[in-house]
């Protein structure tokens, strides 16, 4: 018997095609760059020896791999990189928009996979190909420029002139010499200065930098343990992530669209999610609320310890009732020091009365320099109780 007929390769599929592939799988933009030596790495680099990147360690552990893009995945020679647009009309809220739905990771890579498995049918072989959305060591925006896509805002955001910037980026490493798209050679943002002049933190430095360690979305997403007391006033009662650099945003204001992709918006969660109910969740809670989304990045410490800080600066009716009595029923110290600092900030008789009940049965000591600082100076000869101050 003769040997089975092997299929001959073809063609590989033209950029045109691609790209209308890509449209085809949901994606907004698309466009083509050349593997080779990322243009920001210097900046990149120079932004972590400043420590900009707070506690990001992953950043500074793979950070030799960002300076080319032909190193992540060897033999890789162009990469296919898109945006999907997860719409930026729906009313602010205290939970970023990005993350009112499916996790965009999953969403992402699985349209990126068929996407491969596309061009190897078209091209009658295997394609040697990876994906990467937002979790490899690869300086995605720096792509996203290369590919035509947009440029970077003042606020480090990529914007796309026709849609804003309200964008999820990712892009798919392969094996093909594809013609690759003319870089976006512009920006255009001017002279406005609406994100750094918005931002709470005031964590928009000029020439393009973004200090994370004051950046809302990190303090309450990335950063573990406390939020710096210094930090917390501005939070005010956002609870992960923040939309404000890109809400006052010019381009946004014009461009940006409502969320229309189903993959991303089928049970979406609410803008504004209740932080009494936050702060009350039991893990098992916190996973069947918030399982297969992006807030499981914060983890339930996390939005919990965000809810309490959320009650602290909002203060309303009934918030010094909860926050007292989740000093008594929490758990973990990071939270209770949180809450803590949330009875301090309402400061009214009956927080006071909650803060000095607890002090005395606190067994973690970090909890009672909390509880300690909240109850704030003292005069001279005060007795403190459990003998702290």
């Amino acid at each position: 018997m003769g040997r089975p007929a092997v299929a001959a390769a073809r063609p590989v599929p033209s950029t045109e095609r691609i790209k209308a592939q890509a449209f085809a799988a949901g994606f907004d933009l698309v466009g083509i760059a050349r593997l080779g030596p990322a243009g920001t790495f210097p900046a990149f680099e120079q932004w972590l020896a400043r420590g900009k990147a707070g506690e990001m360690a992953w950043l500074r552990r793979d950070a030799a791999l960002r300076r080319d893009t032909r190193l992540p995945h060897r033999g890789a020679r162009s990469a296919i990189v898109v945006a999907l647009d997860y719409g930026g009309r729906q009313p602010a809220g205290t939970l970023a928009r990005y993350a009112r739905g499916r996790d965009y990771h999953g969403v992402m890579k699985e349209r990126l996979f068929a996407l491969r498995k596309w061009l190897g049918d078209e091209a009658g072989r295997p394609v040697r190909g990876r994906p990467y959305v937002d979790t490899g060591p690869v300086l995605e925006r720096d792509l996203a420029r290369l590919a035509g896509l947009g440029w970077f805002g003042r606020n480090t955001m990529l914007i796309n002139p026709k849609r804003g910037s309200f964008l999820f980026l990712g892009a798919l490493f392969v094996d093909l010499e594809l013609e690759a798209d003319a870089p976006f050679g512009e920006e255009h943002c001017g002279s406005c200065r609406r994100c750094i002049e918005a931002c709470p933190t005031s964590a928009i430095e000029e020439d393009l930098v973004l200090d994370a360690t004051r950046c809302i979305s990190y303090l309450t997403i990335e950063k573990r343990g406390d939020i710096p007391i210094e930090r917390r006033p501005a939070i005010g009662e956002l609870v992960y992530g923040c939309d404000i650099c890109q809400d006052v945003c010019p381009w946004n204001v014009r461009f940006a669209s409502d969320a229309r992709d189903p993959d991303l918006t089928t049970g979406s969660l609410e803008g504004t999610p209740d932080p009494v109910a936050l702060l009350r969740m039991s893990e098992d809670d916190f996973t069947r609320r918030f399982g297969g989304t992006a807030v499981t990045r914060a983890g339930r410490q996390g939005l919990a310890r965000n809810a309490a800080v959320a009650l602290g600066n909002r203060g309303g009716p009934g918030d010094t009732e909860v926050l007292a009595q989740a000093l008594e029923e929490e758990r973990d110290p990071v939270v209770r020091s949180h809450i803590a600092w949330g009875l301090g900030a309402i400061r009214t008789p009956e927080a006071i009365d909650a803060l000095r009940a607890r002090l005395p049965r606190e067994t973690n000591e970090e909890v009672r320099q909390e509880i300690d600082a909240a109850l704030g100076p003292r005069s001279s000869g005060e007795k403190v109780p459990g003998g702290v101050g």
